[in-house]
């Protein structure tokens, strides 16, 4: 998934029906180095498997995250895979030291927790299916994507319901790997896998229950169990769960029970529902004594290797013995192939034998079904929906009974096909939260708030500046500068000529004496250094930095003998000030208007002729006399520039954008 130049990558696992390269993702269709997060929803294999892969194979040098529970059954459930399938598959993907390697570069994030990588926010909820399992929001400048993975909305006798988001995404990516089947009651599921294995073996028969070594198999476990409890004449009969790392995996089961449902919490108080009393671990077939009737449960469920193989091979000709298929069989395994009760199946050694024994598939796959799919994107209402994780038939037919009954009509519904590129096109606002003492008061309308403008990633702050090393990593700092300009004149000169610039340039030293060093508008010093070189010093600002350059461009002038000044004396009058500042006045007024004369006898009086139009202009009040408004608009603007621009600046807070003003 790709938004703004961000890339997400849900999932990385393998196709449990083929081997090698063969059952990997489509990689060569992707750019692994431009992966910024890889978000791992659970342990299975078909999400999971070619991680160690993708770790240390690729290019890929983002960062990887999943559930604490998901990291430790990851490392336990490659392991078996990889021994599993040395026996039958050369080209192996990746060996134990890689699973080791890809162990150190997994993170691991709690439920609810919000993280932060290169601008991507995601978070994580309960998705039932298994332990540790979780579906991943991802928020990227604003727009959030929920991928469920695999999730249940039913709790079952261990692990607790999928949660509902309390808040509708953006797009929804979602399985549909039953599509619109409804599954049976749990109750008569249970009853009905009981009845088949106390049947099969009070005739003398073998069961084999062909699941993963973890997550399912904890779910049968604790039924089994509970059933030969209540069954005295069975306890003569063995049940084996039959991994090399069944003890090992109970015991990460016995960690995270407190990420279980509160029955199993409940219970453990009591006792360890996990400490099986009926149930015996059998790490391999050569230590399995086959005499007699026996329930065996053996990885992988898909029959293609392995423990479960080997025992298949060894039962599947007596019609005594009987295979349960426990949950989802993925097209092309030996599982999904004897579900349709064949004649004949090919052995491991390449033999066709009769297929003699019972098969019965009884799903305890915690998947949705329709009902669970239907229910959730009700409640959750997302405007774009994406299927995926099953196949084709399946998800066409989910999606026109989601268009169907689903309340709202425009909602989008896509299924597409592997490698199909899916585009949509979201117009996400930018917005700036106040936050510190900025927050404390909530603005009027047309009030201005002033502070800094913080963006990290897609998220943008506004931050009082005393505020800023509390809510950021940044903190602030004055910059003092100074320069250094050539100039051999009198040092009275230059106070003259920023005198007629700023009102306030005040002389600082000993007032008895002639002054060496001035400030300026309160913000600028400058200092005779000696007879060839004036310093000017300052804060750095923006205002200080426009009236520096003020000065520097002053000095220059003068400097250069672009405009001499002779300087006025102490003595000069008001009188002589404002007849100076009225010349300059009528001189500017000429070059704007044209024909612009005094009015004799009446101080500060012009007479501006445009065009025929006579206009009478009080340059002391500002009044504007004149038949046509245009010129008398034009007029009134010009003098008030013109008074503005002859004044010395006065000494007042004001913006940046009044000094560029005054400048233009």
């Amino acid at each position: 998934m790709s938004y703004k130049n961000k890339t997400v990558l849900f999932d990385c696992g393998i196709h449990p029906a083929y081997s090698g390269m063969a059952a990997l993702p489509y990689f060569d269709e992707i750019d692994p180095s431009t992966i910024d997060v890889l978000l791992v929803t659970h342990f299975h294999l078909d999400h999971a498997a070619s991680l160690p892969y993708f770790l240390e194979k690729t290019t890929f040098k983002g960062r990887v995250f999943m559930t604490h529970a998901t990291k430790a059954i990851y490392r336990l459930i490659l392991s078996d895979y990889v021994k599993v399938s040395k026996g039958s598959v050369e080209d192996m993907l990746y060996n134990e030291q890689d699973i080791i390697q890809s162990m150190d570069k997994i993170e691991v994030i709690d439920f609810h927790q919000t993280l932060e990588v290169n601008g991507i926010r995601f978070w994580c909820y309960t998705a039932g299916h298994v332990l540790g399992a979780a579906m991943f929001m991802v928020d990227i400048a604003g727009v959030r994507v929920l991928y469920t993975g695999d999730y249940s909305r039913e709790e079952d006798r261990h692990l607790r319901a999928a949660e509902l988001p309390q808040f509708s995404p953006d797009v929804c990516v979602i399985e549909s790997t039953y599509g619109v089947q409804l599954h049976q009651p749990r109750v008569v599921r249970e009853k009905r896998f009981t009845d088949v294995i106390h049947n099969t073996v009070a005739q003398g028969g073998r069961v084999l229950i062909p699941a993963f070594a973890l997550g399912r198999a904890q779910e049968l476990l604790l039924i089994l169990d509970e059933y030969w409890s209540a069954h005295p004449e069975l306890h003569n009969i063995p049940i084996y769960y039959a991994s090399p790392l069944a003890k090992r995996c109970m015991a990460v089961y016995q960690t995270y029970i407190n990420a279980m449902n509160e029955r199993v919490r409940a219970q453990f108080e009591v006792s360890n529902p996990f400490d099986f009393k009926h149930i015996s671990s059998l790490k391999s077939i050569e230590n399995f004594d086959d005499v007699g009737p026996s329930v065996v449960m053996a990885s992988p469920s898909g029959l293609q290797s392995g423990l479960s193989r080997q025992l298949f091979d060894m039962w599947c000709q007596d019609k005594k013995n009987a295979c349960v298929i426990p949950g989802y069989v993925v097209e092309g395994t030996l599982a999904k192939t004897i579900i349709n009760e064949p004649k004949d199946v090919t052995l491991s050694n390449g033999l066709t034998v009769p297929l003699n024994m019972q098969v019965h598939y009884i799903s305890f796959s915690a998947h949705a079904d329709y009902g669970q799919t239907f229910e959730f994107l009700k409640d959750l209402m997302p405007p774009n929906i994406i299927l995926v994780h099953g196949e084709a038939n399946e998800m066409g037919r989910l999606k026109q009974k989601l268009l169907a009954q689903l309340p709202d009509k425009n909602t989008k519904i896509l299924t597409p096909k592997n490698c199909q590129t899916v585009e949509m096109h979201f117009n996400s606002e930018k917005m700036a939260k106040a936050i510190g003492r900025l927050a404390e008061k909530i603005p009027k309308e047309g009030e201005h708030v002033n502070g800094l403008l913080v963006k990290k990633g897609f998220t943008y702050q506004i931050i009082a500046p005393e505020d800023l090393h509390i809510f950021t990593q940044l903190s602030t700092g004055n910059i003092a500068q100074r320069i250094s300009v050539p100039y051999e004149g009198a040092f009275s000169v230059i106070r003259h000529r920023l005198k007629q610039i700023y009102e306030s340039v005040e002389p600082l030293g000993d007032p008895t004496e002639s002054p060496t060093a001035l400030l300026v508008h309160d913000r600028v010093t400058v200092k005779q250094e000696n007879t060839k070189c004036v310093s000017i010093q300052w804060s750095t600002d923006p205002i200080s930095d426009m009236v520096s350059d003020s000065v520097v461009t002053v000095i220059l002038n003068i400097n250069r003998g672009i405009a001499r000044v002779g300087v006025m004396g102490e003595g000069v009058t008001e009188e002589e000030m404002e007849r100076t500042a009225e010349k300059v006045v009528l001189a500017l007024l000429n070059s704007l208007f044209g024909d612009v004369k005094r009015v004799a006898g009446e101080e500060g009086k012009m007479v501006v002729s445009v065009d025929g139009v006579v206009a009478t202009v009080d340059s002391k009040s500002g009044v504007v006399e004149c038949e046509n408004e245009g010129l008398k608009q034009r007029l009134r603007t010009a003098l008030r520039r013109i008074k503005s621009a002859v004044k010395p600046i006065p000494l007042q807070k004001i913006s940046p954008f009044c000094y560029l003003e005054r400048k233009l």
